[in-house]
């Protein structure tokens, strides 16, 4: 009798266990729900945040005064004003919703192909969705830091630096920096292809955009990922170089990258294109936060006039 009651209380117990999970799978596999509050609650969070450090080296390439910065330095000159504070408190909301989004999609995601093929495929987009949600739940530490009043924080290059001479004292470290470096080369390539091939729209549900949201959508998404293709590409090209040249001063993070293209000859047009294409990038966030189809369970473009919604693949 004892031992049936125990299997019982077993039971329900996993049961319990289990609804949270499936309930998640489900909103995610649906797109709907709090899962899609999450989603683009980060995607406006994003774009905002571009949308700053683009706005602040444009100053820079003006001649405003200022210098080029990250995500983390524009956050740390938004919370230098009493306005910026309250913008501080939704973007960390928008972060951190951001990081549980992807942190939930890396769990909900399915294999779409059978045998090996579609596991390694798996379990690539997963590590995928769980480094995006690192970035994010550290941005979203760094903003929590910043309201809490705990003073400056380190410049990207400097976490740049510091992190490169770390991994270079270890062993097989200058390899570990090098394929570093490649991989963030290879992310600027994919932001160059996904732009130019205009990837991005496949994630949009077309059938609910007008002819001009989507045309200005699709041109600000070129622009931004080309901007973000120079971008990458500039920080993997030099986090290499601290690889063959054993020199963790060469490693530069989104700060350096800018200010290498201020510092180039037509340093401030280029770094004024570059900016432009930054502000364009978190306006196209703000268009992928109201059109993006962000259910997981695989589809395709909605290209059609209706506005039924078709789930489409959601990798970015």
């Amino acid at each position: 009798m004892a031992t049936s009651q125990a299997r019982r209380s077993l039971r329900r117990a996993e049961e319990a266990a289990e609804h949270p999970a499936h309930e998640a799978r489900e909103k995610a596999e649906a797109g709907s729900g709090w899962y899609a509050w999450l989603a683009r609650s980060g995607l406006i969070a994003k774009g905002v945040s571009f949308g700053i450090v683009g706005a602040l080296a444009i100053g820079v390439a003006a001649g405003r005064g200022g210098k080029t910065t990250s995500r983390q330095g524009a956050l740390q000159t938004l919370a230098q004003h009493g306005w910026g504070k309250v913008l501080l408190v939704l973007l960390a909301i928008g972060f951190a919703g951001y990081a549980i989004w992807r942190f939930v999609q890396a769990f909900a995601e399915r294999e779409q192909d059978a045998g090996e093929k579609g596991a390694l495929k798996k379990w690539g987009k997963r590590a995928g969705y769980i480094g995006r949600g690192a970035i994010y739940a550290g941005l979203t530490f760094t903003t929590v830091k910043l309201l809490a009043g705990s003073g400056a924080q380190q410049s990207q290059n400097e976490e740049a630096q510091k992190t490169t001479a770390i991994v270079l004292d270890w062993p097989a470290g200058r390899w570990i920096v090098a394929i570093a470096g490649l991989g963030v080369i290879g992310a600027g390539l994919w932001n160059l292809y996904r732009g130019i091939a205009k990837k991005f729209e496949d994630k949009w549900r077309t059938g609910e955009m007008s002819n001009t949201e989507r045309k200005w959508g699709g041109r600000a998404g070129v622009a931004g990922h080309l901007a973000r293709a120079v971008v990458f590409s500039l920080i993997g090209i030099f986090v290499t170089k601290a690889a063959i040249d054993f020199d963790p001063k060469d490693a530069i993070g989104l700060d350096g990258a800018l200010q290498k293209l201020a510092d180039a000859s037509y340093g401030p047009y280029l770094l004024g294109l570059t900016a432009a294409g930054m502000v364009c990038y978190g306006a196209y966030c703000l268009v992928d936060a109201r059109y993006r189809d962000v259910s997981t369970n695989g589809g395709g473009s909605h290209d059609s006039g209706s506005k039924a919604r078709r789930p489409a693949r959601s990798l970015g």
